[in-house]
């Protein structure tokens, strides 16, 4: 057969083949499964904390004593990190900027908590929950009811619930000054990586965060006392909607942080003490932790891991931090740091004075701090070890001794 003929039945059997393809289902266009079309992370990314943590990929110093990283780790971003020092022990694509989810709410907590008094009562006006995305976690936040502001940060912190963020954003002044702020206290702590669009965390354009943004606001936010409180708790009890009659319930709320409760399959991790997790569609599972084994306290940041195993974000994130607890008594050379916020002078850090040796109750110093309303698992402290909430020594969480607010206290041995 000639090259001319060759070429009519190409072009013939084309023609015969084009409906065909145009009515095909969009599976069959799929790409080759061997092929490597998974989104990658750009090539420069911020270098906040040191040039390695800009750099694609996995960055670890491996020495003598020091563990290789666990089988199994999947997620597009992850770090682990000292919380006192800040030093980062490891990471991978710790500046990718991906979409965060309900990880986003620590942010909105660090920035909008200090501002409302927590014994405020507002009863809730219908257009503060017109704004709340469809298909949203919620707590049942009920228009024309009232709540305190105590129980609308549980709702947030435990419930993940929008409502309550939309409430709360609502007393701060609105959603887009809420916004607002959240941006500029994201400058301020050199999360350079944030943009916020909803404070909920809500899939939205040009929503983004990083794993080592999420670890500076959860860092940030474990310095208030009230922060710490929220995040370790792990049941509560929320109001019911009022009804005409006046009658008005209450319903329990469980903390979905799987790590803390030991739910749907995860093993409880001891030692853990929050922060926030989060799921979207578009975010996939992201999750931040922070844990304390003997004086060691990490924080671990897991974005959308691509495993199949259930409940990756958590069994990841355990493994990590199992594996940053025995890198750290290995005397791991950290790969960066996590920066001090901009409005703190780092340069004339003195060392601290030892803290008072706290007074030791009769139940030992791992006595479970219960909560005045009877909320379960309830503590001021950071850490959870043994299965209870241990008291820190004047109720502080460790901080960067580099970062020496005088509001903040570090512990010291007694």
């Amino acid at each position: 057969m000639s090259a001319v003929k060759r070429t009519a039945v190409a072009v013939a059997s084309a023609a015969l083949l084009a409906p065909t393809l145009l009515l095909a289902p969009a599976a069959h266009a799929a790409p080759d499964p061997k092929s490597d079309d998974k989104p990658k992370p750009p090539a420069q990314m911020s270098s906040v904390g040191g040039e390695r943590l800009g750099r694609a990929g996995t960055q670890v110093n491996l020495g003598p004593g020091v563990p290789v990283l666990p089988q199994g780790l999947s997620g597009r971003s992850w770090i682990v990190a000292d919380a006192e020092t800040g030093e980062v022990l490891a990471s991978h694509n710790a500046h990718w900027r991906l979409a965060p989810a309900s990880t986003l709410k620590m942010l909105f907590a660090d920035t909008v908590l200090p501002r409302l008094p927590k014994e405020q009562v507002y009863k809730v006006k219908p257009a503060d929950l017109e704004g709340v995305g469809e298909g949203s976690s919620v707590v049942g936040v009920k228009e024309n009811s009232s709540y305190a502001v105590r129980d609308l940060w549980l709702g947030v912190f435990l419930n993940s619930g929008n409502d309550a963020v939309h409430v709360l954003s609502a007393l701060n002044g609105g959603v887009q000054k809420t916004v607002a702020d959240m941006n500029a206290h994201a400058r301020d702590l050199q999360a350079v990586d944030t943009n916020v669009v909803s404070p909920d965390g809500y899939d939205a354009p040009r929503q983004v965060s990083s794993a080592y943004d999420l670890t500076l606001i959860a860092r940030s936010g474990m310095q208030k006392k009230d922060f710490r409180e929220y995040a370790a708790t792990a049941t509560a009890k929320f109001p019911g909607g009022e009804t005409s009659g006046g009658q008005r319930g209450s319903f329990e709320i469980q903390n979905t942080n799987r790590l803390m409760t030991g739910a749907d399959g995860v093993a409880r991790y001891q030692g853990i003490a929050g922060v926030k997790n989060g799921n979207t569609t578009h975010a996939g599972a992201t999750f931040t932790g922070v844990a304390q084994r003997g004086e060691r306290v990490l924080l671990v940041t897991v974005m959308n891991p691509q495993s199949d195993e259930s409940q990756a974000v958590y069994k990841e994130t355990a493994r990590l931090f199992d594996w940053g607890f025995q890198a750290a008594t290995a005397k791991i050379k950290p790969v960066g740091e996590l920066v001090a916020p901009k409005n703190v002078d780092t340069s004339a850090a003195k060392p601290a004075p030892p803290a008072p040796k706290a007074k030791q109750t009769p139940a030992g110093p791992t006595r479970l701090a219960a909560a005045e309303d009877g909320s379960s698992g309830v503590g001021i402290a950071l850490a959870v070890a043994g299965g209870a909430l241990v008291l820190l020594a004047g109720a502080v969480f460790l901080v960067n001794r580099k970062w020496p607010v005088p509001a903040l206290s570090r512990r010291r041995q007694p």
